[in-house]
This record gives structure tokens, sequence and C-alpha cells, in this order.
């Protein structure tokens, strides 16, 4: 490909993933690889350098563009070497008008700026879209740390999860014999401190409420490998992940549980007063994983804001009498909007007098009743975290 076609590569995987954002279809990298695996005549310089310009727009345009090519075109004003590829030669992009706009840069749309938690000021903006680590959890019940450091090359320990080992961006682990025996496994660092601020113990009952494909489950399991974990969410889909990872990482103690809307509650009743601990990983904005899905601020609107909110609510509600007295309450969002997380948190203690917040690890923030994490302050994605005890 010439250097004018990759542009124009770029400009049409961007109209993809701007469909994509407005009608909640797949993810940019999934986009991404689907152009390409039907354009095999694109090599491995030509993929990277396509990758690497859709990523810079989707990073540089807070709003979402109209067009794959007002993105680039934004873009293009601000690059002269950029600019002078948009002849209309060949395979490239057409020439750019004068009176051409291109998408304006920013970094967060305004509307979500006056969401974000106080703790988040503008210098930390720039951090939330930057270029994220892949960070590992080794195996508490089967490995350690340190064995994990010596196998595993170019990686370090993370600063604050005293299982974690960070690789740089775009690092590959999934062919690593350590990572194929289930001896690692790959989570954010914020995800592995919200495991261990559960506390979980040999003998318990634990809930992951929305397990998804089971990451926490996984954590949780290796940290209490004689609990009772049992992993829920209505997304058959991503459940059905969580079993083919919990025998690789040989968790033999894990439940799954399909459940479905409307009727949780129903199929939960075995468990009521019964768990010791029940977390809550809660549907959010994602905002806190800008840095690994950029596009994320091009599907978020007010409105799905609102209903996100109130399915958070609902889960809470759902998990109350599930806890049981004496029990601890774990809610989390990677979220850093205020709505999702502290303000979460107030309307669920004026509903319920019988939680007692709990300070939890010595890490973050304090941000009302639960703790921030953010890339620019801890060097994790970003997350809300708030641990209570049910009263006895």
């Amino acid at each position: 490909m010439t250097p004018a076609a990759r542009v124009q590569a770029a400009i049409e995987i961007l109209d993809e993933i701007i469909v994509a954002a407005r009608d909640n279809g797949p993810p940019a990298d999934t986009l991404v690889r689907r152009y390409f695996k039907d354009r095999r005549y694109a090599g491995s310089k030509d993929r990277r350098a396509v990758r690497e310009w859709v990523f810079a727009a989707i990073r540089r345009a807070g709003d979402r563009p109209e067009t794959g090519r007002a993105a680039m075109v934004g873009m293009a004003r601000e690059d002269e070497a950029l600019s002078q590829l948009f002849t209309g030669d060949g395979y490239g992009p057409a020439a750019i008008d004068a009176s051409e706009a291109g998408a304006p840069v920013q970094l967060i749309p305004e509307w979500i700026q006056v969401e974000l938690s106080p703790l988040v000021s503008l210098n930390e903006w720039p951090a939330l879209l930057s270029r994220a680590p892949v960070d590992l959890r080794a195996h508490a019940a089967r490995t350690t740390r340190e064995a994990m450091l010596r196998e595993v090359e170019d990686a370090e320990a993370t600063p604050h999860s005293p299982w974690g080992l960070r690789l740089p961006p775009d690092s590959r682990i999934d062919n690593h014999p350590a990572y194929r025996d289930g001896l690692i496994d790959v989570q954010d660092e914020g995800s592995q401190l919200i495991v261990e601020a559960a506390d979980p113990r040999d003998g318990m009952t634990i809930l992951d409420l929305c397990a998804g494909a089971g990451g926490k489950s996984l954590a949780l399991a290796a940290l209490a490998p004689e609990a009772r974990i049992i992993a829920s969410d209505t997304s058959r889909a991503r459940l059905s992940q969580l079993p083919s990872r919990a025998e690789q990482a040989q968790s033999g103690n894990i439940e799954t549980r399909l459940l479905d809307m409307p009727k949780e509650a129903e199929q939960l009743a075995d468990l009521d007063g019964q768990c010791d601990i029940v977390l809550i990983d809660a549907p959010c904005s994602g905002s806190g994983t800008w840095r690994r899905n950029p596009e994320g601020r091009w599907r978020l609107s007010p409105d799905r804001l609102d209903r996100l909110v109130e399915t958070q609510a609902r889960l809470i509600d759902l998990a109350m009498p599930l806890v049981k007295p004496g029990g601890k309450l774990v809610y989390a969002v990677c979220s850093l909007l205020s709505k999702e997380g502290e303000g979460q948190m107030e309307a669920a203690s004026s509903r319920y007098s019988s939680l007692q917040w709990q300070d939890a690890l010595n890490v973050g923030r304090k941000a009302g009743k639960g703790y921030l994490l953010t890339p620019a302050h801890d060097g994790t994605d970003g997350f809300f975290f708030a641990v209570a005890r049910k009263a006895c």
C-alpha cells in the first residue's frame, strides 16, 4: 500500500467505527481486524501504520465525528506531511478543500467533562487516553509473582497489587507457556485491587453478580480456592467463556449461573442471606478504560448514562437481600463519573441504613464512601469501588 492508500484505508475503517459507535456495534479493534481479513494484500507494516492512524484519530476527537474523512482531515490540518497525502491520486483520499471542516481536537466531550469526578483534574485528562500497558495477574494459589517475573520476559512488578505484573503496551502473552498453563491471566491492576479489597477467604460463599467472562471470579478463586464462588450474568456469550478459563486456571470452585432479566431475584433466591461477599462489577460508562477503548467516548450519551445509573441502582437492590448479616457488599465500576461512583453510593446509603462503609486499601483517593483509581494518579485503569458491611 502507498502512504496515501493507508490514509484512505484509515478513513474507511473510521467510517465503520463511527457507525458502530452510533449503533452499538462491534468495538474498534474488531473492525480493524475484519477490514484487513478481507484485504490480504496489506502487509504487516501497512496494517500497523493504518491502525496507528485510526487510533490517533479516535483519541484526538472527543465527540464522534460525522465521517472518517472529517476525523482524518482534522489531523491533517495539524500535520503537513499527512495533508500532502490527500492528493486524490491512485487509491489515496481526495484533496482537501480550503473550506473543508475537519473534526476538532478535544480529549473529552463537554457534556462528559461536567460528569467527571472532581478528583479528575484537567492535568489528568491526557492520561485517560494514553496507551495502556498489559497487566497480568499471577495465580496466587499456584505460583508467585516473583516466579512469574523470572518467566515472563520484559515484565515488571506493578506498584500496588502483590500479584501484578506489567508489560509494555501491545505486548502479546497468549502464546506464553505460563499463560497457557493458567499461571498468569490478563487483568488490569485496578481489577486486582478490587478483588483484594473484597478480602475473600476459604469457606466463604461469594457471589460475583455481574461476572461477565469471569476475570474477577478467577481472581477470587485464586485467593480463596476453598470458597464457594458463584459467577452469574445475564449474557450467555460472556459467561460461557468462564468454564474453559476456570479449567485452564485449575479453579474448580467456581459455579456459573445464567440469569434471565427480570427474573434474577427468583433465580438467586436460594442465596438469600447466605453470601459472605456479593461483588457487583456493574455495567457502566467504561470511562475508566478509554485508554484501551477510546471510541467509548463516542458511544456514550446522556440518555445511556442515565440508563446505566438506573441499572446500577437496581443491581444494588438485587444484591442487598443476598448479603448475610455481617457480610460485605463490594461495588465497583470502571468509571470516573460521579453519578456512577460517589453518587451511587450516597443513594444506596440513603436506601439502606444497614450499610456500614469500610476503609479498604491504602491506594487511590477517597471519593465519598469509596475510592477512586485513575491512570494518572495510580497507573491503573480508572475505577471507583466501595466496600460496605451489612449490620448484624
